[in-house]
């Protein structure tokens, strides 16, 4: 038979597939994959719920639910005074994946190039592809995951498209600083490209402030920021996402959603839009509990000698594996000692080397990926695990 995409059929196993599956194999805690254990706010599953007693289960206009549009609108005013014409320049999404995905392709042309700065959420490299595209990377420098200011200048050319920029950055937990934002911003002037900015963990950060690049001088119109309901309210399985843009993007971003979607359930959208207008208290405080557990997991992983790198946002927390005990011989990479310690310690985690071309050499190979995103008493649990498996040597 005549062979199928040579994308798609490339792309090996997903890591979080892997991993998964053999936690699941040797009865692992599972901190890998970046999903609450807990339920979101229960009022706004009842508001869902009740949303489908009342006869409003037909499809959802192709943009969203005008309440919900609105909503987002509100959102934008309200923490970072971004003034957004709800019926223009808002469009729900089926999860921000495909509010990726249809930015992309509204984007994208064939040869386009697109700056992605690593280690990076693991589809934006085949979404890029599957388009055409040719992705251009930057490495963050870690453990502080400082920006290379000149190697970022060094991707943008002629036929750079646009920029991918993550922050709060999934998987290390970098919050990009206004002086950052403000080098970014250049470079995206300079070079007349757009920013696809994916903003999901936008609510949770732990004592840095989130900035979108859309709100710097001459971003306005050069920027789609994409939110996600499911990392906002801890509702992962939703797949709700929101895209904010100018009206000249959204226009074409529509297109491609029509494409792909269509529309997201209508009695999820109703539940979201309540969600996005509760009081700043709820949102403060799902940080504040999320930096709770954050700091749980950093301070039993420095007990046991592990170096811990910064995370000022999202769900996960990066720590260096070498010289922990007598786990690492020198020889064994991230994959192998994470697999290794589902095994042996019953703790699962992601190798950082998953998030980065492996095409491409030189990428660290002994970082590992915990979420937090756990209740306490299991990330308890874990760390007692792992402090087990390593007293043994």
């Amino acid at each position: 038979m005549k062979p199928l995409n040579h994308q798609l059929t490339q792309l090996p196993t997903t890591i979080f597939t892997v991993m998964s599956a053999l936690a699941s194999e040797h009865g692992a805690i599972n901190l890998g994959q970046g999903f609450p254990d807990t339920e979101g706010p229960a009022h706004l599953t009842e508001v869902a719920a009740q949303a489908l007693q009342d006869g409003r289960n037909q499809y959802a206009p192709l943009t969203g639910l005008p309440e919900l549009r609105e909503a987002v609108a509100r959102s934008n005013a309200r923490f970072y005074g971004l003034k957004i014409d709800p019926a223009r320049e808002v469009i729900v999404t089926s999860g921000a994946t495909e509010g990726l995905a249809s930015s992309l392709a509204a984007l994208l042309n064939p040869g386009d190039e697109v700056v992605v700065i690593e280690p990076a959420y693991d589809t934006y490299l085949p979404m890029i592809r599957l388009l055409g595209a040719v992705p251009k990377l930057v490495r963050l420098t870690p453990p502080e995951w400082s920006l290379p200011r000149d190697e970022l200048a060094a991707a943008f050319g002629p036929k750079t498209k646009a920029i991918i920029l993550n922050s709060p950055m999934n998987p290390v937990g970098k919050v990009f600083s206004e002086d950052e934002l403000q080098f970014i911003a250049g470079l995206v002037a300079q070079h007349d490209v757009y920013a696809l900015c994916d903003e999901v963990y936008e609510h949770l950060t732990f004592g840095a402030r989130h900035i979108p690049l859309m709100t710097l001088p001459g971003m306005r119109e050069r920027c789609i920021r994409i939110g996600s309901a499911g990392k906002s309210f801890s509702m992962t399985g939703w797949k709700v996402g929101y895209i904010t843009a100018p009206a000249a993007l959204t226009v074409v971003i529509a297109k491609a959603h029509q494409n792909l979607a269509f529309s997201t359930a209508p009695n999820l959208q109703r539940a979201v839009a309540v969600g996005l207008d509760q009081d700043t208290a709820y949102f403060e405080n799902l940080a504040s509990d999320m930096q709770l557990r954050r700091d749980i997991l950093a301070s039993g992983l420095r007990e046991m000698g592990f170096s811990v790198l910064p995370c000022d946002g999202t769900y996960f927390l990066t720590a260096d594996i070498r010289g922990v005990g007598e786990l690492m011989t020198g020889a064994e990479t991230d994959l192998e000692w994470s697999r290794r310690m589902t095994v042996e310690a019953g703790v699962t985690v992601i190798p950082v080397s998953a998030f980065y071309d492996g095409a491409l050499p030189g990428a660290p190979s002994h970082l590992v990926r915990f979420a937090f995103c756990k209740k306490p008493i299991i990330l308890e649990q874990a760390l007692t695990r792992l402090r087990d498996r390593i007293s043994r040597g």
